[in-house]
């Protein structure tokens, strides 16, 4: 993978131009993306920018969010070819920051459920995840530094999972969703992928102009309270292990970890994310589903056939313990500093038929709260599996720093 942060020195020091940075990624897209299949489009004659803290960084953005460059079509068929008048509100951080636009990647149709064709680079066999298969495809496989994704479910963390690389699902509106494809606003987060925790640092930084992100001279020792999520049921068994494996790490490193139960507000809370969810579907996906519902891909149209009698009632209801569960979730944040958690039951599943189950993320996206996955161990058939740093809303920065704590922890094991 290409670290972020490194190529930053690099081209500060003058080790490397910018433009040479960015042909370092036009060349690994070529050789690479024909076997992967990362993007939608691309462009292999963009160029690096003259400033900003991610000149020489070339940027894959998910199809769901507008794109003036390149056409943003969605994963879906209704919108082929369709080009927006202007950029994302996050494009345009990024290209304030001095990145390079190089394409946007795939997208399972409207970031729901209905597979790709992009294969996971550690095993092609396998499925890269869902709904930001694309962006942490291209970033596991070397081909970009970083990307963009979103997550209303578990579609940051669960493919940076699958496909080995770090990711960020930032607190709630941290960065912002206009001109992104809407699925529910409760939900939906801007999420970004790189090779470490540290590219993930440097690249939020740059997007929002907050030096407390960067990584510290020296990494503050954790209180780090282990969640397993047991109202989400049983993981399998590499899911189990890596999250084993994180905690004996960061204990090693001189961390204090201990298990920690949910309160009951909270399990409710991850009961009631599919209502939240997809009440709010209805309304944000109403004239593709109304207007245009033969095009709709299956597994979407077949969540949105089973949820259309939801009830405001109900919905009120979940809206209700969600609020709940997060004064909850916020004392227990006074007895920990972050949360450690399963990123995915377990690897990648085999196949393309399945983006993988989201169950161990949904709860922390209702929440709002900031999550770091860092790959923890490796399952056979070469298939990474990652583990989730969570911190309180708003402590993005403690969530970095707790989160790099375990990568070097892990990195001594």
């Amino acid at each position: 993978m290409i670290s972020l942060a490194d190529l930053q020195r690099r081209i500060a020091q003058g080790d490397l131009s910018a433009d040479a940075a960015i042909a370092q990624s036009l060349e690994a897209i070529g050789a690479q993306e024909s076997k992967i299949g990362a993007f939608v489009c691309h462009d292999p004659n963009i160029r690096a920018e003259n400033a900003g803290p991610l000149r020489g960084v070339a940027v894959g953005i998910k199809d769901i969010m507008d794109t003036a460059d390149f056409p943003t079509e969605m994963g879906s068929s209704i919108y082929k070819g369709f080009r927006s008048r202007g950029d994302a509100a996050v494009v345009m951080a990024l290209k304030a920051a001095g990145a390079s636009i190089v394409g946007k990647t795939t997208t399972t149709a409207f970031a729901s459920s209905d597979p790709t064709a992009t294969l996971n680079p550690r095993n092609t066999a396998h499925t890269p995840g869902g709904s930001s298969a694309g962006s942490a495809a291209a970033v596991a496989a070397g081909m970009i530094p970083l990307a963009l994704g979103t997550q209303t479910g578990g579609s940051v963390i669960r493919p940076a999972s699958f496909c080995g690389c770090a990711a960020i699902k930032p607190s709630y509106r941290l960065l912002p969703t206009v001109g992104v494809k809407c699925y529910s606003w409760t939900l939906d987060t801007v999420g970004l992928f790189a090779a470490g925790v540290r590219d993930v640092a440097h690249g939020l930084a740059a997007m929002t102009g907050r030096d407390e992100f960067l990584p510290q001279a020296s990494v503050p020792t954790p209180r780090i309270g282990v969640v397993t999520q047991d109202f989400a049921g049983a993981p399998e068994a590499e899911g189990a292990e890596a999250l084993q494996i994180a905690a004996k790490a960061a204990e090693r490193a001189g961390a204090s970890v201990r298990m920690l139960a949910m309160p009951e507000i909270v399990a409710e809370a991850w009961r009631q994310h599919p209502t939240v969810q997809e009440f709010e579907a209805h309304q944000a996906l109403a004239f593709e589903y109304r207007v245009h519902y033969d095009a709709v891909a299956p597994n979407l149209r077949g969540r949105l056939d089973e949820s259309k009698d939801m009830t405001p009632a109900a919905y009120d209801g979940a809206m209700q313990v969600a609020r709940q569960a997060r004064i909850a979730l916020a004392k227990v944040f006074e007895d920990v500093d972050v949360l450690l958690a399963i990123s995915a039951p377990g690897a990648a599943p085999a196949g393309l038929g399945s983006t993988g189950d989201a169950r161990y993320n949904r709860l922390w996206t209702l929440m709002g709260t900031p999550c770091v996955n860092i790959p923890a161990h490796i399952a056979a058939g070469g298939l990474p599996v990652g583990v989730q740093v969570i911190a309180r809303y708003g402590d993005d920065a403690k969530a970095l720093a707790a989160a790099r704590f375990v990568e070097d922890a892990l990195a001594q094991k």
